[in-house]
């Protein structure tokens, strides 16, 4: 993973503020020490890096991503399309769940041939009675009508609510090419070294997000490689994880 994941470039007098959305979309996080830990792909370190890069000409958004925090995906999504200079989205290997909808923030998406996109409704867990059930049923409609607005709004008149309502709910790895004609993406490359995507895979392997793992399994396709037979933890692993389990069991991904 990119040890700073923004970089200024000068073209000529302009500068290009670039942004690489490269891993898991999580905000920074304490743990059971105490200590904190940031995060390069939360909107707090986005909003940091557009702060001190000043005068900008663009932006240019770097996603290899298989998803993660809605609040940060959309946080980001909103602070992108609030810049008043142009924004294009380069998809690097992946723009899954929450990153596919980071990416329609962009004026213009640009995507090689050999990357995907995957899209699907909000998911998330509940812990409650029947009422708080039914109320975080209805807080996840709300979450997929606003990600399922930021498509159709990319998208203009390629892409209407009848088309992609059942893309959504089958949860669907489009192709470049099928963005293209969905209006998901505006300008197909030639394909890229997906070498990178290693790191991404790896890192989504250690996340308990099951759409995280799915989009994983699939990058793992890309670059021509087994997925990794999952083990059974341990006695000692399960209790190691009960913390961090019972924190992140009301956070919503998508």
């Amino acid at each position: 993973m990119k040890e700073r994941n923004y970089k200024i470039k000068q073209i000529a007098d302009e500068n290009v503020l670039q942004i690489y959305l490269y891993g898991e979309i999580e905000p920074g996080y304490l743990d059971c020490w105490g200590y904190y830990y940031g995060s390069t792909t939360s909107a707090e370190y986005i909003r940091k890096a557009v702060d001190k890069a000043g005068t900008i000409s663009s932006i240019e958004l770097y996603i290899n991503s298989v998803g993660g925090y809605v609040d940060e995906g959309v946080a980001i999504y909103n602070l992108l399309k609030r810049q008043n200079v142009p924004v294009t989205a380069y998809i690097d290997g992946m723009a899954c769940s929450i990153a596919s909808v980071v990416a329609m923030a962009a004026d213009k998406i640009i995507m090689p041939s050999n990357t995907t996109m995957m899209i699907h409704h909000a998911i998330g867990a509940c812990y409650g009675n029947a009422k708080e059930h039914r109320e975080y049923a209805e807080q996840l409609d709300k979450i997929s009508e606003a990600s399922t607005n930021s498509y159709l709004v990319h998208a203009g008149d390629k892409l209407t609510r009848e088309t992609l309502e059942p893309l959504l709910d089958a949860e669907t790895f489009l192709t470049a090419q099928e963005a293209l004609e969905l209006g998901l993406c505006d300008e197909i490359l030639d394909p890229v070294d997906l070498t990178d995507s290693k790191e991404v895979v790896e890192q989504a392997e250690q996340r308990k997000n099951p759409k995280a793992k799915q989009a994983a399994a699939e990058l793992t396709k890309m670059l021509g490689k087994k997925p990794p037979q999952e083990s059974k933890p341990t006695q000692h692993e399960k209790d190691s994880f009960d913390f961090f389990e019972n924190y992140f069991k009301n956070k919503n991904y998508l």
